[in-house]
């Protein structure tokens, strides 16, 4: 086969190969350098600029200029429009014919009013295909448009890829010109690269990497460039190689196109949606051309997005869903934060997502789709099986900073024991290109040998786009069954989990929540985006829960289903994993903030509505109560009046008059029961609020504000460093020395000023209520730092090696030492609305209205306030915050001491309304025990004489409890978190109520008819 031996100098017989294929040295005479032959000019190329994104109808009425190649036009984020005449040659004939297209923005061809192809140089696409093989009939001349976005597939950063975007880019064309491509050059190179790489990846230790370099040597030998005559000969050589077959137990990988596409990151939302355009269309063309290629696509946002903005692209991936080969994954609206979102709203994200991949493809996702995501809650186990998904998939684990994950192929056993069988795809990555090193990394990373022999591997440029390309393809199909590489088949999310569970019986369980060893500072980062999200949860909350009721109490009245899918899908699509962790550009931050207004200003008009139509209406003032507790508390109405309410239980409205009237209350003093001593802003003590014991620690002061530096090691918004610890720095300069607000009765109240720097000021007003079990801190920041760290610490007098910290529909414990690198590492946590330290019969509580981040480390318990980014936001939380905390000491566990209804009570106020003088009071549900919360009532999905209740166990109990309710229910049943319901359980009805039983930490769904 050899006609002369071989020397042994193996670095340049392999060198002689890879500048054999070189694009940058001897391109005049290797064969990369014929990749193109003929070429002819454009007949003719005009632009126009435009600062907004506007539709092909629009940009093609526009005046067009002539435009030359190598001009500059921008700034950033604006679309320049151009418009292509072209004639091809008629000597072109039998040729395979493309526009050539390099520029350093993104692009889209239009055809015919349609989009056809993206065009971006970052996702190796510089070409659209005119013709496979032009024939006399073909149209010789085509006038096309090209839409190109003023932006990178990463967007514009100024220096780095993340850093602030640079407003002031200017943009060019490089090259613009009609080729005739040479297809059959391409193919060897294809040949001579997955050869090369063989050598490369298999080492000197292996005999199939000899194979490989002798192979493509003598292929070199071959190979004349400029004789097409003799490329056969070596693709013959090629082919031989490839063909030689694996054993049977070799490794298979299960190769999936994919195009990861971040909703917002370094580009704002609008241009996500020219992402998916440019993307999915290329997609198309691919499936055109291969039959066998298959491509998986989550973010049911992104479909309803393209189908509004491109219908007829719309229409082809339907009909290629139909076939098979373009399949939604996830099942969810986006893919979502992992950790922040609450439990109800992780719901939403798959009842949204679920229900629009059957509507509009009539599948569902049986698997979860979430591969970019800083962390996994505990619950999502639970969430997933109750939304009919046994499968997860994601990757995100492999940058772990400390820890290395033990497992790629598990079962994920949740908080309440629910387990999913677990994918991370051993290759570390989501956006493969099919090399050889995917496919070798794919084997040798695989944490499961013997006990998994299927792992998958995702192709194709992602996270701004760009998605899979025929040369991936090409080279993923010379390698399906090659010896000395694993096998490689082109396969779908459903063929490998279902090889997957077919041979699960060796796999190991991981259990509790999967916690991301990095980007903790997204638990902190845009404040403003965490409270919005709070807030608006809360809000919808209480609008759907009074919609309901109104329902109920007046039949006339019309719950506003559509204007509620609305604000919901905007909530979700702000829980995207780079916009609620705060990991996104200034553009995308403003968006943001917009949408969460637009929740607030309509759901305030909803809740109005509904609380009119449950009020009667009326000039006398009221209170509505969406929390299933009777609670009193002290709130205060325009005029500034203080009252306490009284409220039994859920939705209750009451007349604040008349509730006065039959209050009895235990006043407060200040100077007794907020400060011993009045040291600045600190808190030496709280004895005589818990009542028998003291809560802070020996010779510690609560509420003590500390900064630390905070410079991590790249990414900036992302990532708080262990190290900062070491800068801790006490807030301790007075601006505003304390002053008493309020002395006593039913509110006391003193506030106070401190100096962070120059440019920021912390402003407290600390809060005591009569009845009120903790202590509130309102407080106002005005921040205006860089790289700095604000938290709130509260060294108290408990001892436990656990803390306690709500998630999603429930709770779990951390270590607050760090014997291990496992606990070390977790120096910066996630958590809700609360955070517990215990010991027996006593702890202390630490409560919030709209932050993430806490530490607790040995009995130091830190809430983390504000951080002070530059990347990708230059102007990261700068500006004044205002929120509210509170310490809770309490005797017994805080399950018997009402830590999480108090929490509640903190996130969910008591809603003021107009209601009529002689309204009497009402409530529509109780609960029997403590242990279970009313978590949401809403109308269901698909009928609107039926309400959806959702429940769960918050203590960690197994318990029974009756649900009370005084609306006519003629039936209950349960159903999934999808609304299906189970017709195998109808829940039992008695005189006292529904009957319903809870395991520790069930999610339970009901389905009341009336």
């Amino acid at each position: 086969m050899y006609h002369q031996p071989v020397l042994k100098n193996r670095r340049t017989v392999l060198e002689r190969a890879e500048k054999f294929i070189s694009d940058v040295y001897f391109t005049d005479c290797n064969l990369r350098g014929r990749l193109y032959g003929y070429s002819c000019p454009l007949e003719s190329l005009a632009s126009f600029l435009c600062p907004k994104r506007i539709t092909f109808t629009e940009a093609s009425k526009q005046n067009f200029a002539p435009y030359k190649v190598g001009d500059t036009f921008g700034p950033t984020w604006w679309t320049c429009w151009f418009k292509i005449t072209l004639s091809i040659p008629e000597s072109w004939r039998g040729k395979e014919v493309h526009l050539l297209w390099e520029s350093d923005g993104e692009a889209m061809v239009w055809r015919d009013g349609q989009p056809v192809q993206g065009l971006t140089k970052d996702g190796e696409k510089t070409s659209y295909v005119l013709s496979d093989c032009l024939r006399d009939e073909d149209p010789h001349r085509v006038m096309l448009y090209v839409e190109m976005a003023c932006n990178g597939l990463f967007g514009a950063g100024q220096g780095s890829m993340i850093a602030a975007p640079d407003p002031n880019r200017r943009f060019s064309v490089q090259r613009a010109e009609l080729v005739v491509f040479n297809r059959d050059v391409r193919e060897l190179l294809t040949d001579f690269e997955m050869l090369v790489d063989i050598v490369k990846e298999l080492g000197e230790g292996e005999q199939r990497s000899y194979q490989a370099l002798f192979t493509v040597n003598e292929m070199v030998n071959l190979c004349d460039p400029s004789d097409p005559s003799s490329f056969s000969e070596a693709r013959s050589l090629a082919h031989s190689f490839f063909s030689q077959r694996n054993g049977e137990s070799q490794h298979t990988v299960h190769a999936m196109g994919h195009c990861h596409i971040d909703s917002a990151w370094l580009w704002p939302y609008e241009e996500t949606i020219r992402k998916c355009g440019r993307s999915w269309v290329t997609v198309i063309r691919l499936m055109e051309k291969n039959p066998e290629f298959v491509f998986t696509c989550s973010q049911a946002q992104q479909f309803q997005w393209v189908k509004s903005w491109y219908p007829g692209l719309f229409s082809e991936i339907q009909k290629y869903v139909k076939k098979g080969q373009f399949i939604p994954v996830g099942g969810t609206w986006v893919e979502m934060d992992g950790n922040l979102p609450s439990g109800e709203s992780m719901v939403r994200q798959f009842l949204e997502g679920q229900r629009f991949f059957d509507q509009e493809f009539g599948i569902h996702c049986k698997e979860f789709w979430l591969p970019d995501t800083f962390g996994y809650s505990a619950q999502l186990p639970q969430i997933m099986q109750g939304c009919g998904i046994t499968n997860f998939l994601t990757q995100k684990l492999s940058w772990n900073l400390v820890n290395t994950f033990p497992h790629n192929t598990f079962f994920w056993e949740g908080l309440d024991g629910s387990k999913v069988l677990t994918h991370f795809p051993p290759g570390n990555s989501y956006v493969m290109k099919g090399k050889i090193e995917d496919v070798m990394k794919t084997v040798k990373n695989n944490k499961d040998k013997g006990r998994a022999n299927h792992s998958a591997a995702l192709f194709g440029f992602g996270d701004g786009g760009g998605g899979p390309t025929q040369l991936m393809l090409d080279r993923l199909h010379r390698i399906k069954d090659s010896d000395g590489l694993p096998k490689v088949l082109i396969s779908s999310p459903d063929q490998l989990f279902s090889l997957l569970h077919a041979d699960s019986a060796l796999l190991c369980t991981w259990t509790g929540e999967l916690f991301l060893e990095l980007h903790n500072g997204t638990y902190t980062t845009q404040a403003q985006i965490k409270q919005g999200n709070r807030q608006c949860e809360s809000l919808l909350h209480d609008v759907e829960m009074a919609s309901c009721l109104a329902l109920c109490q007046d039949r006339t009245f019309e719950y506003p289903t559509e204007k509620l899918k609305q604000l919901w899908r905007l909530l979700l699509l702000n829980q995207f994993h780079d916009v609620i962790p705060g990991s996104c550009i200034e553009m995308v931050v403003e968006d943001a903030l917009r949408y969460y207004e637009d929740i607030r200003s309509d759901g305030a008009a909803l809740l109005h509505n509904a609380c009119g139509a449950l009020g009667s209406k009326g000039n006398a003032a009221g209170v509505f109560n969406s929390l299933p507790w009777e609670r009193n508390e002290v709130i205060q109405i325009e005029d500034e009046n203080i009252y306490v309410v009284t409220l039994l239980t859920t939705t209750s409205y009451l007349m604040l008059w008349y509730l006065w009237q039959y209050s009895s209350t235990r006043e407060v003093q200040i100077e007794d029961v907020v400060y011993n001593s009045c040291d600045i802003n600190k808190l030496p003590s709280i004895a005589p609020f818990v009542g028998f014991r003291e809560a802070m620690a020996d010779s510690s002061q609560g509420n003590q504000f500390v900064m630390f530096d905070d410079v991590p090691l790249y990414w900036d918004a992302w990532d708080v460093m262990d190290y900062h610890l070491q800068t801790r720095k006490p807030v301790q300069e007075v601006v505003h020395p304390v002053r008493v607000v309020s002395s006593g009765g039913l509110r006391g109240s003193v506030s106070f000023s401190l100096r962070i720097s120059e440019k920021s000021i912390i402003t407290q007003e600390i809060v005591m209520d009569a009845m009120c079990p903790y202590i509130k801190f309102n407080t106002e920041v005005k921040w205006a730092e860089s790289h700095k760290f604000l938290k709130v610490e509260f060294p108290v007098r408990v001892h436990s090696s656990n803390a306690t910290y709500e998630i999603q529909f429930g709770h779990l414990q951390r270590p607050t030492h760090r014997n291990t690198s496992w606990d070390w590492a977790r120096f910066e946590v996630w958590g809700h609305k609360w955070t517990d330290l215990s010991e027996h019969n006593f702890g202390v509580a630490l409560l919030n209205d709209c932050k993430y981040g806490y530490s607790v480390h040995k009995n130091t318990m830190t809430l983390s306030l504000l951080r002070a980014p530059k990347a990708p936001d230059a102007n990261a939380d700068m500006g004044t915050h205002h929120f509210t905390y509170a310490i809770m000491p309490h005797s017994g566990s805080f399950q018997d001491a009402s830590v999480i209804q108090c929490a509640y009570n903190l996130n969910f106020p008591l809603r003021l309304i107009q209601c009529s003088p002689d309204i009497v009071p009402w409530s529509a549900f109780s609960i029997n025990t403590e242990a279970v919360i009313l978590e949401t009532i809403k109308q269901a999905e698909d009928s609107k004489g039926t309400l959806v209740l959702r429940l769960y166990e918050s203590h960690g109990s197994s318990v029974t409890a009756t649900l009370s309710t005084s609306l006519p229910v003629r039936e209950a049943w349960h159903c999934d978190l999808l609304e299906k319901q189970d017709p195998t359980r109808p829940a039992c009805i008695t005189s006292e109520g529904v009957t319903l039983n809870f395991s520790p930490f069930q999610i339970v769904s009901l389905l009341l008819v009336l």
